[in-house]
């Protein structure tokens, strides 16, 4: 598995897939290819289908400029949904050319080049694997990863917790009407500060949590600064959680680095043996993956044991199965903002149940993950970042129009 700094990527939504990944292969061409005097940009699949709502288009035209940019949403025998050509031209004749997968998290692979997204530093690649690595040696699932990638990830990972808490606090102050045509307003403002007279504390807790995860994903949604957890579209699920624990408990900024790192192994697991883009595996992929990342960081913050962990963990997963991915207009909003919060609230409920059912479990973190895979294989097209289908094709019916 690679670097936990490919997994967290601080950069600008609303999707790490359609944007961030997007212009990180432009920036590549155009380095690549300085003297062109115009381009050309040719969208497929997901891409094509719902990359005006996620901003891809934009993100082409303020890196090339003289772009012409087609879509073909066709996606038939791509090796990824999110495939996008790149072609460089001089005195009108084509000088070079570029095909880039988006895989997911703000991840590109660009066709018959070695990978470029960092070498590989973790050489287990299987829950299982580092449970047993952990368990012989006596450390803590954030421990793998030190062991693995050295002091050095801790201050990055500080930095991650600081843009993710930024994140919050920008998302808390907003007010008004989220970009894009929807008529979204903002409600991360109005959750945090809409206190009951008789506010029982776990509705104090739904509600700061949702809160925070609100925030967050509206400031994805309206192009602001996030960190991939594992995406941009989940982005308000890991903070949302962390944040609230931090202040109830009191942890301090070194035991989130901490935690980042558990949840981070958590999501590199996912990563690197199904998939955290949406676009080939549905919203499971996504959601399902931040609650897992979630879960597994509050179990580190908990100091559970790695097998109450690796629960919470598949509890998180196990009940995201299935999940389809249906932004209505193609953007990062409805449903995807308020799926955040109920699954930063998902992640907290997994780690309870596990804390007192571990021992009886009957599925494997590693099961459930190889299963979510399977399944986003068999989910319908329609239901994988296409906006065909789902709430994005029955919006409608109600007499409201998607832009």
């Amino acid at each position: 598995m690679k670097s936990l700094k490919e997994l967290y990527r601080i950069g600008k939504g609303p999707s790490s897939s359609h944007t961030i990944g997007p212009e990180r292969a432009c920036k590549i061409f155009l380095a690549e290819n300085p003297e062109a005097e115009s381009f050309k940009a040719v969208l497929y699949g997901s891409l094509a289908k719902t990359g005006v709502g996620h901003g891809t288009d934009g993100v082409v035209k303020s890196v090339l400029k003289n772009v012409e940019i087609e879509c073909d949403d066709g996606s038939d025998g791509l090796p990824h949904p999110n495939t996008m050509d790149l072609f460089a031209y001089n005195g009108g004749r084509e000088t070079a050319s570029m095909r880039v997968y988006s895989v997911g998290g703000g991840a590109i692979r660009i066709e018959g080049r070695p990978s470029g997204e960092g070498k590989e530093v973790y050489p287990l690649e299987s829950f299982a694997e580092i449970r047993r690595f952990c368990e012989e040696r006596a450390l803590r699932l954030s421990d793998y990863a030190f062991v693995c990638e050295g002091e050095a990830l801790k201050e990055y990972l500080k930095e991650v917790w600081q843009a993710m808490k930024a994140s919050v606090e920008a998302g808390l102050k907003a007010q008004g009407v989220l970009p894009g045509g929807l008529g979204v307003e903002r409600k991360a403002r109005f959750l945090y500060r809409q206190k009951h007279i008789d506010e029982s504390a776990e509705t104090k807790e739904n509600r700061l949590v949702c809160a925070y995860a609100f925030a967050v994903s509206e400031q994805n949604a309206s192009a602001g600064t996030i960190v991939t957890a594992p995406t941009c579209g989940a982005s308000g699920v890991l903070p949302a959680v962390l944040k609230y624990a931090q202040e109830r408990r009191g942890y301090s900024d070194d035991s989130i680095v901490r935690a980042l790192a558990a949840g981070g192994i958590v999501g590199n697991l996912i990563k690197t043996n199904a998939s955290i883009s949406g676009a080939e595996c549905g919203c499971q992929a996504e959601i399902g993956s931040a609650c897992c990342m979630a879960a597994a960081a509050l179990g580190e913050l908990y100091e559970m044991e790695l097998g109450q962990i690796e629960y919470a963990a598949e509890i998180a997963m196990e009940h995201q199965l299935g999940l389809t991915c249906d932004p209505i207009g193609g953007l990062v909003q409805i449903p995807c903002i308020e799926r955040n919060a109920v699954a930063a609230m998902r992640a907290i409920n997994a780690v309870s149940l596990a804390d007192f059912l571990s021992d009886s479990r009957k599925i494997s973190f590693d099961l459930v993950v190889e299963t979510m895979y399977e399944t986003g294989k068999d989910i319908s097209c329609r239901y994988r970042e296409t906006a065909e289908g789902g709430l994005a094709k029955l919006y409608g019916k109600e007499g409201k129009k998607a832009p």
